[in-house]
């Protein structure tokens, strides 16, 4: 028998799969438990449909991405602090701050988690730091601290 899974089932497969099982376990398990419902074409024609649109929104999604990250990428963010001799700086910019001076310098919003900062920034200068705008896309955005 031939079903359209609601749901995941181990070993069976995942929610919006079509797949063929024996009738005993379809009327027992399957169907009872509203993990699946027949494959007939009204529902198959329903399934690609809710693909179809799935999968139109998600690409939405990354193109709102790309295009944030060629924002991000043409925002450099400016950040003055008090350094000490040689450009030593008293404390260090955070992700956090970061994220606060593009908010407040080009209204663009980023969370502090997705600045992707290996350690915080200690010396005055230009420093390139990665922004994770999405999976698989990243943004350089130009970090420039300048003494107060």
């Amino acid at each position: 028998m031939k079903l359209i899974l609601k749901k995941d089932v181990k070993s069976l497969g995942n929610a919006g799969d079509v797949v063929e099982v024996n009738d005993g376990y379809a009327r027992n398990f399957l169907l009872p438990k509203d993990l699946a419902k027949p494959a007939t074409e009204g529902n198959v024609k329903n399934l690609n449909k809710q693909k179809k649109a799935e999968a139109k929104k998600q690409q939405a999604e990354i193109d709102r991405a790309r295009e944030l990250a060629g924002k991000i990428e043409k925002s450099p963010v400016e950040i003055q602090t008090k350094a000490g001799e040689g450009g030593r700086l008293f404390g260090s910019v955070t992700s956090k701050e970061i994220a606060e001076e593009l908010q407040k310098q080009h209204s663009i919003k980023i969370d502090k988690r997705k600045i992707n900062l290996k350690e915080p920034i200690k010396s005055l200068g230009v420093t390139d730091v990665e922004v994770k705008v999405y999976p698989n896309i990243t943004a350089a955005l130009k970090v420039h601290v300048k003494e107060q």
